[in-house]
């Protein structure tokens, strides 16, 4: 593995935020002091994922003393991992780090990430927490429940208990570019691309300050779409609860045939009642997962793109000009925007025309 530098920056910290003016004076405040203290060139890329409170202000405020601090904003709420997506696509940096701004990951971990990648020649470097004790105890076991079920679907090469507090190599990033747009989930789509990796661990400490912004809501998405993105378990899933459903209705009927043989037949609501809700159930638990993975191919075949830059203080307004252009123009999609090639091959005529004399 060969660091790129990238407009001469070694180190971009990506962190994605919706909502966070209460954390963004200690964040800032933690964050400069570890990044001053490397003594390479970097830029802090702060995503504002559509943020309804006062984030965007305060972060423009906060650029004025802090030329490294570079703001990304996205013109509606696309979700964290989209928010990710938009930094590590921006980002610079011949090293890219992203972390949460609720400072449960620690900054100061860092500086330890960049010298391992180095040292070792690592193109990843995971934060593991050794430590969750300042989590609930519903938290923590959820949080094992998801990981194990993660390791045993998508492969063991998932590491446990490692969020989206990371660092990766300029190849890494690219890789990552090179993806399809869409719906991402960097916790395993990260150890999936297979590149040398290295372990820093840490204790997770409370959240600094304001809400969380993953309730109980968001963690079942989270496992729906990590389930459902990277295993056909579900769909396999799918198919033996219809063998079972076969094989007990064959059991059923066996026992019934032998009741009506011996006479000992009479008239019963109780058990067709209950072959039926049966049967209703596993079919409609085969439909949805099949609506699942419908879905998804459904938007995947859309090729909307995942989120849209409104502006980039990093970026001339010239330059940032043709990411608004899809919002823009009231003739054309963001799926018709994002495509620049013509559907018909050259040298066809297209449907209704016809071919040169």
């Amino acid at each position: 593995m060969t660091a790129v530098h990238h407009d001469r920056t070694e180190l971009s910290v990506v962190i994605p935020m919706y909502n966070e003016e209460e954390v963004l004076p200690v964040l800032v405040d933690r964050l400069r002091t570890v990044l001053d203290g490397t003594g390479v060139r970097y830029e802090v890329v702060a995503v504002d994922d559509g943020s309804t409170d006062k984030t965007a202000a305060r972060l423009e405020d906060l650029r004025a003393g802090w030329p490294q601090l570079r703001v990304v904003a996205l013109r509606r709420n696309s979700g964290h991992q989209a928010a990710l997506t938009a930094g590590l696509h921006s980002a610079r940096g011949a090293y890219v780090a992203s972390i949460d701004a609720d400072l449960q990951d620690p900054p100061e971990k860092i500086p330890e990430m960049l010298a391992l990648a180095k040292a070792q020649r690592l193109d990843i470097v995971y934060g593991v927490r050794s430590d969750r004790s300042t989590d609930t105890g519903f938290k923590r076991r959820t949080a094992g429940a998801y990981y194990w079920l993660m390791r045993r679907l998508v492969g063991k090469n998932v590491p446990s208990q490692a969020g989206d507090f990371r660092l990766l190599s300029r190849e890494a990033v690219d890789a990552l570019k090179a993806l399809p747009d869409q719906q991402q989930v960097y916790r395993l789509l990260v150890p999936w691309l297979g590149f040398p990796s290295g372990q820093v661990t840490y204790q997770r400490d409370e959240r600094a300050a304001g809400e969380t912004k993953y309730p109980l809501r968001k963690m079942v998405g989270l496992a729906i779409t990590s389930i459902t993105s990277f295993s056909a378990a579900p769909l396999r899933l799918a198919t033996w609860l219809g063998v079972v459903s076969f094989f007990t209705c064959l059991a059923m009927l066996v026992f019934t045939l032998t009741a009506y043989a011996l006479g000992n037949t009479v008239p019963g609501w109780t058990s067709l009642f209950t072959a039926m809700l049966f049967l209703g159930g596993v079919q409609l638990i085969c439909f949805g997962l099949l609506g699942e993975y419908v879905g998804r191919i459904y938007t995947a075949v859309q090729q909307r793109p995942t989120y849209f830059i409104a502006s980039d203080s990093g970026r001339p307004a010239e330059a940032a000009a043709p990411a608004a252009a899809p919002a823009a123009a009231p003739s054309a999609t963001p799926a018709a925007s994002a495509v620049a090639e013509p559907l018909v091959p050259s040298g066809r005529p297209e449907a209704g025309q016809l071919p040169p004399a």
